[in-house]
């Protein structure tokens, strides 16, 4: 948070998901690695998983700006004013400011050297406000110095935490396990050093500002021509020319197998109050099976308690070193012979891949989190849900959004307000170009969730899609 344009006391224990009054003022640029992101099928598209946050205009008053790079297509904001039960008056109390520049930098960017939007986004603020980013740089604190409006998120003097090396710091500092390992890691030598330090026959190399998996390696130590980048095109002379530049950690590969992918997700209020959200499995793909591509809610009874107590020391110690906003954290789960244990993998300070689906989920069923089973519970009936960020197939490509939207909703696999079960869809503006769109599929049970989820991926691609 900056700290000359502090919170009210009313927003103390302000919470995204349910403000009760003001402006959210959400701004979902990738401020992000751009070499990274560029290979990302459709990235642009991702400014469009915030979208959730229109339903937030459930309550009268709230008020919604929701800045792009791209116009969003009507067809879309049609949709997801659709789950309030006055779209009209929520479309009263929404703005949207498309920059109409698609080219892939990010968003902020765009806007601070356009005095013209800037303001009109000035025009449209009243009252108290805050702004929402996806992921919080240099950038914008700049705009919201520029605005006067407080931000919902870490400052990125405290951004050190959310790296990789900066994770097992904090890790360490709140006693939770983690794989052997070094980080703060700027030269070659100390990269060398490293891996032949550790035990084993590989080890994985991570930037320290990499995102979804994508700035990972795993090396094999006796044969560097085995070395797996989990970004195509990238070689160890590129990898390594990023790593001197934004420095790295080299950790133990663990070779255990089975090996689970749980996630936590986190919140710090401005006030400092400090809880977890949720847990999940994350569902991973890429050649080293490390890039995110959706997630399962909530994570597996057998290391869910151990993932969410992890996760609420390290946000208790986040939030005493001033950080404000939401924020994930990624584990692994093993089965040892003293039961299931978790390993801190890497915290990301910022809203991420698990944000929206958890966020959409809440917002239609109304639920809350039962932090001592860690079920979301709509009344007495736990909901769990599927989600992907990742369903293409070519028979999409060239359809709107609009038309696939109204497919799902003449097969039955919408969202149903009775039972509070259904499909919650994201990056439909990524149908037209690229073919491929999310979806979270809520259900009463775990396989309620997974056999909905599997029925759309066949009724939206049939063999196209992958698994």
């Amino acid at each position: 948070m900056i700290t000359n344009i502090p919170f009210g006391e009313k927003y103390a224990r302000l919470s995204i998901f349910e403000p009760g009054e003001g402006t959210l003022v959400v701004v979902p640029s990738l401020s992000l690695p751009q070499d990274e992101l560029r290979r990302i099928t459709g990235a642009r598209c991702y400014e469009e998983r915030l979208l959730f946050l229109l339903m937030t205009l459930r309550r009268p008053g709230v008020k919604v700006v929701y800045l792009s790079s791209a116009p969003v297509d009507p067809e879309i904001v049609d949709y997801y004013l659709g789950f309030l039960p006055d779209p009209d008056d929520a479309r009263k109390r929404l703005e949207l400011i498309s920059l109409d520049e698609p080219d892939l930098q990010p968003l902020t960017r765009t806007l601070l050297s356009r005095p013209d939007a800037l303001g009109r986004l000035r025009s449209v603020i009243d009252g108290d406000a805050w702004l929402v980013p996806f992921v919080l740089s240099e950038l914008e604190e700049e705009l919201a110095r520029s605005l006067n409006v407080p931000l919902y998120g870490p400052a990125t003097a405290l951004a050190y935490y959310g790296s990789k090396s900066g994770s097992r710091e904090v890790g360490t500092a709140a006693g939770v396990p983690m794989a052997r390992g070094f980080g703060d890691l700027y030269t070659l030598t100390e990269i060398e050093d490293a891996i032949e330090s550790l035990p084993g026959e590989r080890v994985i190399v991570k930037l320290n500002d990499g995102y979804s998996g994508l700035g990972n390696a795993i090396l094999t130590k006796d044969d560097r021509s085995r070395t797996s980048f989990s970004a195509d095109g990238e070689t160890w002379f590129s990898f390594t020319g990023k790593a001197l530049e934004r420095g790295a950690v080299v950790e133990e590969f663990i070779e255990h197998r089975p090996l689970f992918y749980p996630s936590a997700l986190a919140r710090v209020s401005p006030g400092g109050h400090h809880e977890v959200l949720a847990t999940h499995d994350q569902v991973l793909g890429g050649p080293n099976n490390d890039v995110y591509q959706g997630c399962t809610f909530p994570a597996a009874p057998e290391y869910r308690a151990e993932v969410g107590a992890s996760a609420a020391r390290i946000a208790e110690i986040l939030a005493g070193k001033g950080v404000v906003g939401l924020f994930g954290m990624d584990f692994f789960a093993m089965k040892t012979d003293a039961g299931y244990a978790a390993l801190l993998c890497e915290i990301n300070l910022r809203i991420g891949g698990t944000t929206h689906p958890y966020g959409a989920a809440l917002l239609t069923t109304g639920a809350t989190y039962d932090p001592d089973t860690g079920l979301l519970m709509a009344g007495d009936q736990p909901k769990y849900y599927t989600a992907t960020d990742n369903c293409s197939a070519t028979c999409l490509r060239g359809r709107t959004p609009g038309e696939v939207v109204r497919t799902v909703e003449r097969l039955g696999l919408g969202f149903d307000p009775k039972s509070r079960t259904g499909n919650v869809f994201h990056l439909l503006g990524a149908i037209p170009d690229h073919g491929k769109l999310g979806f979270t599929s809520i259900g009463d049970s775990r396989s309620q969730a997974d056999e909905l989820h599997a029925l759309t991926r066949r009724a939206l691609c049939g063999n196209h899609a992958p698994r």
